[in-house]
């Protein structure tokens, strides 16, 4: 678990730009479960989170078309909400950062760490754009 004061600012970065913050798993469930779409930030403090993921995701809520519900939750902080969110992206490995796109509960776009390293924020939000263009 990381201390409070540390991640402040890195959840500031979402919650700040209208992201729900979810802290236990049955907001997670009735978050994801909602009617429409959902996208979910499972955020981190690993620097690709701060360079490419969290900027991405800013960007990307600005698009024409957008999600119903933007939320995040926050790996090594919230554990059972981050494990919750995490069964809901399965068959993906455990992934943080990573993005999800969730339509009547089901998933329907995934962004796993591994396409967030090393990409620029404006193509990882080009990506998520186009899955709300087409989800939402």
């Amino acid at each position: 678990m990381y201390p409070p004061e540390l991640v402040a600012p890195m959840k500031s970065e979402l919650t700040s730009a209208g992201f729900e913050e979810l802290t236990t798993p049955k907001q997670v469930d009735d978050a994801i479960n909602s009617e429409g779409t959902t996208f979910v930030v499972i955020n981190s403090v690993c620097g690709c989170a701060a360079a490419n993921a969290r900027p991405a995701a800013r960007i990307a809520i600005t698009n024409d078309k957008k999600p119903n519900k933007i939320v995040t939750v926050f790996a090594g902080v919230d554990p059972e909400a981050v494990a919750q969110a995490r069964k809901y992206t399965l068959p993906y490995p455990p992934s943080s950062p990573s993005m999800a796109l969730f339509k009547n509960g089901k998933l329907v776009h995934f962004i796993e760490r591994h396409h967030i390293e090393g990409r620029p924020a404006e193509m990882i939000a080009e990506n998520l754009a186009a899955a709300f263009n087409e989800y939402c």
